[in-house]
């Protein structure tokens, strides 16, 4: 029973590690540019569908496939800031709201024409290797999808704290008034967070791409996975977007455990609710980035 729990928690950690580095691309998006993405999940799927299409068109590991993914959301998400949201930034939030979500079915139904809505499974040899350390038994694909997300937020946190762009994005982030009257490019810097968290979620997207079959439904789980993370670590946390990973993955995989499967995505919707009452602003509520 003891091998079983552990088991069970260690899923839910590895797990909960890329569900942190999906909620730190919200959060920096919102922390630096207070624009709220509700198309981040389909950023996520776009992560999925590189990684399955990488793997099944050049045969390339996973890692490189979420390489691929890097550049090609971070591309993705600069030209949107570019061309479309950069001209919401600074509306009321209700045409934020509109615009996101507008963009939210945009892409589903994209997907949906381009690859139809039959799941797509990524034949990652990943998937059928498992590594044992003591009592607890790992698949290598969650091992590694895990290792690397905690790598990266490791590596994007020292950059965003020590680099001179990560000063000049949390000025921006602080007072855009001020950075503006500095000489900061504050659309430059608006447009390359929001091409950091759209890579986040592409990112995140292929590292699980062995773990989700690439369907363009899975969208809305991520986007509500992502907002239900952050909330709990802290609206604009970066160390709150982590500790929520952590939280909701170690969640579901009790409650796939002490319930059934399909019990999993509803105790971190009522750990949501528990966290709101008692503390509405997460774990974290100060502005750390």
């Amino acid at each position: 029973m003891l091998s079983l729990w552990l088991n069970v928690l260690a899923s839910g950690v590895l797990l909960g590690l890329v569900y942190g580095l999906v909620a730190l691309g919200l959060t920096i998006i919102f922390g630096v540019m207070r624009v709220v993405n509700f198309a981040h999940g389909e950023m996520v799927v776009f992560g999925v569908y590189i990684g399955y299409w990488a793997v099944r068109l050049w045969d390339v590991p996973i890692i490189a496939a979420a390489a691929i993914a890097a550049v090609a959301m971070f591309i993705f998400g600069y030209l949107l800031e570019t061309l479309i949201v950069k001209r919401f930034v600074g509306r009321p939030h209700h045409y934020q709201f509109i615009v996101f979500i507008g963009l939210s079915l945009l892409f589903s139904g994209a997907l949906l024409v381009a690859f139809g809505p039959d799941p797509r499974p990524t034949a990652s040899q990943l998937a059928f290797h498992t590594v044992s350390l003591g009592p607890v038994t790992l698949d290598l694909a969650r091992l590694q999808a895990a290792a690397t997300a905690g790598l990266l937020i490791t590596l994007l946190g020292a950059y965003l704290k020590f680099s001179s762009f990560g000063r000049s994005l949390r000025a921006a982030a602080d007072n855009r008034l001020g950075g503006l009257i500095i000489g900061l490019n504050i659309p430059r810097i608006y447009a390359v967070a929001f091409g950091i968290g759209a890579a986040c979620a592409g990112v995140a997207g292929a590292l699980i791409s062995p773990l989700f079959d690439a369907q363009p439904y899975l969208a809305v789980d991520f986007t509500l996975l992502a907002f239900v993370t952050v909330i709990v670590g802290g609206l604009g946390s970066f160390s709150g977007a982590l500790l929520g990973g952590l939280v909701i993955g170690v969640a579901e995989a009790i409650a796939a455990l002490m319930f059934s499967p399909s019990m999993k995505t509803a105790l971190p919707y009522a750990l949501l609710i528990i966290i709101l009452i008692f503390r509405p602003r997460g774990f974290f509520g100060a502005k750390e980035i």
